[in-house]
């Protein structure tokens, strides 16, 4: 009887959610354009939210607000009365680390989160929880067989992508928001078919660059697309914590590991080796870094697990499975 009563709850939420637009709870994505925010805008319209993104140029469609990404303007109204605020702006580090280009990343992440925080500050009706995206990145690389970084026993690291994840962290901690709950997503590397940096690697791997990137030691952090969208989700209805939460699944893995999945599922005619001289060489042709493949991340998700969120793809072999096929 209990289950029968739930369920005509659940439908009666269904009918209004649906008859009368203006009821639907609203998410506002800042960066919502982005390859992330995509995913996310999907995820949050195909559950029932009237979902607003903000991004420096719109398209015209319904529901998009355009800002600048670092100062205040119409755009804030928007927060009034939302669900949710989730910020995934923030220019590519898929990049060469210039100097102009060390600033843009370093700006286009602290300009847009510090202006968030003035907006939530000025709202009559702030939104009930805001996610800022961060980075594993943040923490110390990894060597050989030590123990995986959690939100509580992370070492944080040093260099330039580390500084700019601190940087990042404390815009988001620096304005006080007595009534808008904070989560810092510091998020791992992503797949999804159609985006990020599997096709990518895919690509590659299918042409026999799929070998060890250098000694192939190191460890790589990693998430599938659903369980992302899904971890994000999460942390908006189904807890009231605050604070960092690592985004990512359970199961890191090495760089030899992870090429040696996509050698038995993609079956190449060539392996090509990869020494770091070629990764230098390579990254210079195609205007990138290193550090994107060399750096060691081992990062796990303790408080998600001890929240009692379950993956979908809780190993790398499920998810390339999946993406793959």
């Amino acid at each position: 009887m209990p289950s029968a009563l739930g369920f005509l709850i659940r439908l009666k939420d269904f009918l209004i959610m649906y008859s009368f637009p203006e009821n639907q709870p609203k998410i506002v994505i800042a960066g919502g354009n982005g390859f992330l925010g995509q995913h996310l805008v999907a995820h949050f319209q195909e559950l029932g939210y009237r979902v607003v993104v903000m991004g420096r140029s719109v398209t015209g469609q319904r529901n998009q607000v355009q800002w600048d990404a670092h100062s205040m303007g119409p755009w804030a109204a928007e927060l009034e009365g939302a669900a949710a605020l989730i910020n995934m702006a923030g220019r590519s580090v898929d990049c060469r680390y210039t100097k102009a280009n060390r600033q843009e990343i370093l700006a286009s992440r602290v300009d847009s989160t510090r202006v968030l925080g003035e907006a939530v500050a000025t709202c009559t009706n702030p939104p009930r929880v805001w996610l800022n995206a961060s980075t594993a990145t943040i923490y110390a690389h990894s060597d050989g067989w030590q123990r995986a970084n959690t939100e509580t026993n992370g070492k944080i690291g040093t260099g330039f992508s580390v500084d700019v994840a601190k940087a990042w962290e404390a815009a988001f901690w620096a304005r006080e928001t007595p009534n808008t709950r904070r989560v810092a997503l510091r998020t791992s590397i992503v797949l999804a078919p159609g985006g990020g940096a599997f096709p990518v690697v895919t690509k590659l791997a299918k042409r026999g660059l799929c070998t060890p990137q250098g000694n192939g030691y190191q460890w790589i952090s990693w998430l599938h697309i659903k369980d992302f969208c899904r971890a994000v989700e999460f942390l908006i209805n189904e807890t009231e914590q605050v604070g960092t939460f690592n985004i990512c699944a359970p199961t890191p893995l090495t760089n030899r590991d992870f090429n040696a999945l996509l050698t038995r599922e993609l079956r190449p005619l060539l392996r090509i080796p990869q020494p770091v001289w070629l990764l230098e060489l390579g990254a210079f042709v195609l205007r990138t870094e290193t550090e994107l493949i060399l750096k060691s991340r081992k990062v796990v998700p303790q408080r998600l697990l001890d929240l009692g969120f379950r993956f979908r793809y809780p190993t790398c072999e499920r998810a390339v499975a999946d993406l793959l096929h």
